[in-house]
């Protein structure tokens, strides 16, 4: 059975590819979950013209995440945090705590696009990832500092 994948699905390809599949994983799997449509050439059309229509939208996010990018450069967030022994925060700043301090600035981001490993948990300087589409990734300043008064 030939299909038509409206979604990515892992084991089989990406949106939009021509699949053959066992008549009964397309029927009972695929077809029922809408991660696909059977390859009749009314099919093959309607999914070119959302190919089409995604690679338009693609180009058009990515020159607004490239836009966004630049003004990134030279942006800089600080946090006074309450320390401990050889400056250890209590605490940490996260994801959440930069995106709120970015939006403060006019910066509308969401945390989960805020490339951070682990919060960060000592004082310092730290040069933080943002990626703001899958191929735009943008670098911005967080300072860490001690609270006045210790």
């Amino acid at each position: 059975m030939d299909v038509i994948l409206k979604e990515d699905v892992a084991t089989l390809g990406s949106r939009g590819d021509v699949v053959k599949v066992a008549e009964g994983y397309g029927r009972n799997f695929l077809l029922p979950r809408k991660l696909a449509i059977e390859a009749t050439k009314a099919n093959r059309a309607v999914i070119e013209q959302m190919k089409n229509a995604a690679v338009r939208r693609t180009a058009s996010e990515k020159g607004d995440a490239e836009v966004l990018a630049k003004q990134f450069d030279g942006v800089s967030v600080e946090f006074t945090r309450k320390v401990g022994e050889k400056d250890h925060l209590f605490g940490s700043v996260t994801s959440s705590d930069i995106a709120e301090a970015l939006a403060k600035k006019g910066f509308d981001v969401d945390r989960r696009k805020i490339q951070l490993d682990e919060p960060l948990k000592s004082l310092g300087e730290f040069d933080v990832p943002i990626r703001l589409h899958r191929d735009v990734t943008a670098r911005f300043k967080v300072v860490v500092s001690k609270e006045a008064g210790e």
